[in-house]
């Protein structure tokens, strides 16, 4: 693939001079790349994340997860059991291996790569001094794009936070030393595995259990108990008892009825409490799980690791040993979890406590996978197909959410809840096809996809061209 143009990362447009049609110098305004100028790579990159990232928002569109929304416990239906168990075990091992967590950050790696794209090409064509005031617009309407989308649409939305990650953190480390970038993003993985447990209450839950367990064996040895003893032993037990009354399937099919229910402005008045209401809150403490990726991808960026200009031995060594540790850790977590018959205790001490180590290493290993096929040049079409999804992705992104809420709740069948655990992934694959074909035909006759239009038209203040013509490729 050809990676001396390039494109906006991410959802970012890029910038270009204006040609020099007099003697004199003329201004250097800024606007959108062209098609021309894209970086096929990362297209093809983006384009795979986002697919990917169905895999796992499909269980949070079609049903109710009493536990965590990556954890099949406490669905509305008996996922393991019956003859087609089989496969919901499977995708289970398969989601948490290759999709959880890795696929937003390698989304999240090509935001942060963008912003560097962005400001330095600007820079270099004498337009540095229009670049911030168009990052600081094109950020607002994406902060602003994030909060229609989660309001009226969908709560799970992602936009919102990378405008806003991007207008607090990132345009003063667009000039940074990418080794210092990459250990900049180190260090917010190893934060954000703290703030992580924080909201799990994993500390907390930790040391109950020691303290249940040592309360246990006493009661065994009929050994008297103090009054903190008691307390702890009462506090364990609720704690315990908390869980197991989500999964529990009175509790699952009436919060399943009452999502079928609920009016379209109810819904609405529920979604926006993430963002008007006290749920805000998380969205800042989250904030490093996509800062720690955006960071590693300015970084990475610089070096030509997203670009394909690395070595091939490289990318296969980075894969070999970025595997090589996420896998065991996450298949033996993902053993005890299910094993253990997903306990919350079990799941936060064995997947979510080594969570940012596994992800990291296995969003390394991904990307470096992607790059060898692309630098061989193997499955030529299907890179063709995920570029097309890569260059519309915000479209994609909003009209899969449509889609799915359609599926799911607003039109006829109502499927929230009805869906075995694995045939989930029958939506998934329908939409996936829907994407896949979709963005490739629109992008035989317009520039843009049709949000990107949008965007790209209010950014710049200038009704941007859509139809392609004869002079772009």
């Amino acid at each position: 693939m050809n990676s001396t143009t390039a494109l906006p990362v991410g959802f970012a447009p890029d910038v270009t001079s204006a040609p020099h049609e007099h003697s004199e110098p003329t201004p250097v305004t800024a606007a959108p790349v062209k098609r021309a100028e894209r970086i096929s790579s990362i297209d093809v990159l983006r384009g795979f994340a986002l697919l990917g990232i169905l895999v796992l928002n499909i269980d949070s569109f079609g049903d109710v997860h009493a536990m965590y929304h990556d954890m099949p416990n406490g669905t509305s239906l008996d996922t393991f059991s019956g003859p087609h168990a089989h496969w919901s075990l499977a995708l289970f091992y398969i989601k948490w291996l290759f999709f959880e967590g890795k696929m937003r950050g390698i989304f999240s790696m090509l935001f942060g790569a963008g912003v560097v794209l962005l400001t330095s090409r600007a820079e270099k064509r004498g337009a540095g001094d229009a670049i911030a005031d168009i990052y600081l617009r094109r950020n607002m309407l994406l902060v602003l794009f994030g909060l229609i989308h989660a309001c009226l649409i969908w709560s799970g939305d992602i936009l919102f936070d990378y405008g806003l990650v991007a207008l607090l953190f990132l345009y003063p480390f667009r000039k940074a030393n990418p080794k210092k970038l990459l250990l900049a993003g180190t260090v917010m993985s190893l934060l954000s595995t703290f703030a992580i447990n924080v909201v799990l209450h994993s500390e907390h839950d930790f040391s109950l259990s020691r303290q249940a367990a040592a309360i246990a064996t006493k009661v065994q040895q009929h050994q008297p108990l103090s009054a903190s003893e008691r307390a702890a032993q009462v506090a364990w037990q609720a704690r315990v008892d908390t869980f197991a009354k989500r999964a529990a399937p009175a509790q699952v099919q009436q919060r399943v009825a009452e999502a079928r229910q609920q009016g379209y402005w109810d819904g609405v008045l529920d979604r926006m409490q993430g963002y008007f209401g006290p749920g805000v809150a998380s969205h800042v403490v989250l904030m490093g799980d996509e800062l720690a990726p955006m960071l590693m991808g300015m970084g990475l960026f610089q070096l030509g690791f997203l670009t394909a200009e690395t070595s091939l031995a490289t990318y296969l060594w980075t894969a070999l040993i970025g595997f090589g540790i996420s896998l065991p850790l996450l298949a033996a977590g993902v053993e005890r979890t299910y094993g253990n018959g997903f306990f919350f205790l079990t799941a936060e001490e064995w997947l979510f406590l080594p969570y940012y180590l596994t992800r990291e290493a296995g969003m390394f290993a991904i990307v470096s996978v992607v790059m060898i096929l692309i630098k061989l040049g193997a499955f030529k079409r299907t890179q063709q197909l995920l570029a097309a999804v890569g260059k519309t992705a915000l479209s994609n992104y909003l009209l899969t959410s449509l889609l799915c809420q359609f599926i799911f709740l607003w039109g006829p069948w109502k499927l929230f809840g009805a869906l075995q655990y694995y045939q989930l992934m029958y939506v998934v694959f329908g939409i996936w096809a829907l994407n896949l074909v979709a963005s490739s035909l629109w992008l035989r006759y317009f520039q843009f996809g049709p949000v990107e239009w949008v965007w790209r038209s209010l950014t710049y203040g200038k009704r941007q061209p859509m139809l392609i013509r004869g002079d772009v490729s």
